[in-house]
This record gives structure tokens, sequence and C-alpha cells, in this order.
């Protein structure tokens, strides 16, 4: 996130760097042969390239080293920040102009970064939406055009203001109110349109190509994971029917999609719906013991973890996941503690396990009832 606040800097010092060379150099004093804008240019085309270099070059490395290609959704916010540069160029080109180069680049450099930077740790929320200092961005997760709309139509307002100084003809009172008007109408544009939004700007979510297979459940994951997808709903599918036969559970979800495309707006499950995250446990092996934790619904408030985990063992043993199941509980780390109430969670499940289908049924049922396993 500190490479806009930096390429942001970039630009404003080195195009005050440049402007107070051409100030020093008596430029602007010659009789005109090019426009302003012109020379202008000239001087702010390595400046503002320089600055983009800095937004593109490190995520553009990690393109390469990872083999993704950007989608024209993720390139929102660069186009948006080069946009913003070019703006804070123009911004140090003025202060350039005005005061000594040796005194206020190093200041202005200084001050954007600090200014931009900092905006991410105060409240209200709309200075860090309209600064252009763009926040982090989750799986799935696109702003909308407002979000990288605001912080271009401040900048882009106040280095239009200031633009507008230069024209060539008009009066000079006329040209001050333009400027004036540009300028604050940016500002304030941009103010009363953030003002309102919440830590997290307007973004859409969902944005992930998806591939889905089966039925009774359909389950639906991103497009990356598909090879390991035949193979989850099956033994999805599988585990579900082994759990409702044994009494475990009644659930019949109609999909299971990954609930991970969401961002941080999760949405919830349904009956028909379960939204899990499902990414990493495709992955690794343990989507379908997720699905088989998921599907046993205690009807008490609080379970305590030997009765929990006494439930979420035998129904792993009885569908096939009782390797997942050890591999969560190594996740959550072994101490002495957790390793006695493994031992007593395995006694109690081994002794079930012996009784036959029948017992196992009324032990489930009354377990997921009570929240207390009475094989104890």
């Amino acid at each position: 996130m500190t490479l806009y606040a930096l390429a942001y800097a970039v630009a404003a010092a080195l195009a005050c760097w440049e402007s107070g060379g051409l100030k020093n150099a008596r430029v602007w004093a010659l009789a005109p042969a090019r426009s302003r804008y012109r020379i202008a240019a000239n001087v702010l085309i390595p400046v503002v390239l320089l600055s983009w270099l800095v937004l593109i070059l490190p995520p553009a490395i990690s393109l390469v080293r990872s083999g993704t290609f950007p989608t024209l959704d993720s390139l929102r916010l660069p186009a948006a920040a080069m946009l913003i540069s070019v703006a804070h160029a123009v911004l140090g080109f003025a202060v350039g102009c005005r005061l000594p180069r040796v005194i206020a680049t190093p200041i202005l450099a200084v001050t954007v970064w600090i200014t931009v930077a900092f905006t991410r740790a105060v409240q209200p929320y709309w200075p860090r939406h309209v600064s252009g200092q763009f926040g982090t961005y989750g799986f799935g997760e696109v702003p909308d055009l407002i979000t990288v709309a605001v912080p271009v139509m401040l900048a882009g307002g106040i280095a239009l203001g200031l633009m507008a100084l230069w024209l060539p003809r008009g009066w000079v009172a006329l040209r001050v109110a333009l400027a004036c008007t540009v300028g604050v109408s940016g500002a304030l544009g941009a103010y009363r349109v953030a003002a309102d939004w919440s830590a997290a700007p307007p973004l859409s979510t969902g944005n992930v190509a998806m591939v889905c297979t089966g039925s009774a459940p359909r389950m639906c994951v991103p497009d990356f994971n598909a090879r390991y997808l035949p193979k989850v709903q099956r033994d999805t599918a599988k585990a579900l029917t082994v759990l409702r036969d044994a009494g475990a559970t009644r659930a019949r979800p109609g999909m299971i999609t990954d609930g991970y495309v969401d961002g941080r707006f999760q949405r919830p499950s349904t009956d028909e719906v379960w939204r899990m995250i499902l990414t990493r446990p495709v992955q690794r092996g343990d989507a379908v013991y997720q699905v088989v934790v998921k599907s046993l619904k205690f009807q008490c408030k609080q379970v305590d973890v030997r009765t929990a985990r006494a439930a979420w063992l035998w129904a792993a043993v009885r569908t096939g996941q009782e390797g997942a199941y050890r591999m969560r509980r190594e996740q959550e780390g072994v101490d002495p503690v957790a390793r006695q109430v493994e031992k007593q969670v395995r006694a109690d499940v081994e002794r079930v396990l012996a009784q036959p289908k029948t017992a196992q049924t009324r032990w489930i049922d009354q377990t997921l009832r009570t929240c207390k396993a009475s094989a104890r």
C-alpha cells in the first residue's frame, strides 16, 4: 500500500525540482517559441514515467513469478494511481515555479508521503478514500468505479485548477477565479461522495471464475481448484448419505459453494445453499471433513471440547475422514492438556464404534441433543 504514497511523493518532488531548474535558467523570461504546457510536459514526462515505474514494477514482477495474467478489473487501481501521479506532478511543478527548489523539493516529498500514507490511520474514514492511498483487497474483491474515481476527482481537480492559471489569455482575476472554482469543485465533490463511506469503500465481491459439478449436493469452487472438484463432490455426497443413514443429520444441501470468493462481506448459508471456506481445504484434502462437521448440529449454545470432538471423530471415522480429523487436531497444536483430552475422546469413540449401528444412532442423537457424550 505504501507504493501509492511513494509514487505520488516521487512525482511531486521530482516535478518540483525540474520546475525549479527551468525557473533558475530563466526559461519563462525568454521569448515564447513553444507553449508553456509543451515545455512543462517535456520535463514532466520522465518524472511521470518514473512514478509509474514505482507503481507498476513490483506487481509486474509478482505476476511474472506466479505466471499470472492481469485481468481488466485488476487494472483499475494502478490506472487510477497513474492518473493521480500525473496530478501530483502538476502540483509539484507549480510549487517549483514559486519556491526555491533546494528547499521545496525535500519538504514536498515528505509532506506528500506523510499526508497520503497516514490517511490509513485516521478517522473519519473519508481522508483515506480521497487520498489515493488504496487499501488491500481480498480474493474476488474489485473496487467499484466510484471508489477509484473519487481520489482522481480530488487530485485531478486541483491539478486542472493549477493548469488554468497558465492559460495564455484572459484577465488574471478571471483565471484565478476559474482555477479556484475547478480546484474547490473537485475537492468538495470528492468529499461529498466519500464522506459517508465506512472503512471499506464501495466494492463488489465474487469476481472469480467458478466451476461446478455434481448434484445433491452440487459443489462449486474457483476454477484453479477444478482438478480436485470431482473427487471432493463424490466423497461429500457419500459422506452426507452415510451420516443421514446413521441418523446424525437431516441436511440435504442442494449446493455447497466456496464462500472465500465473497471476500470481507461473507453471505450466510441457508438450508439449501451452504457457503463454506473451501479454497485451502480442497487443496489440502480436508474439505469433506469440513462439510461433515458443518452437518452435525448441536442443540445447545455451548459444547465442551470433549463432547464436540467425540461427535466429530465418530462422524469422521464413519465417513472415512479420520485422517482429516487428525490433521485438524495437529493444526490446532498439541499440548499436554489437549493430548489428554484427545486420549479420552478416542476412548469414548472406540467404545461407541464397538456397539451396533442402532446403538450408535442413539448415541449420536443424544450427543447432539444434550451436548453430553454418554459413552464416558
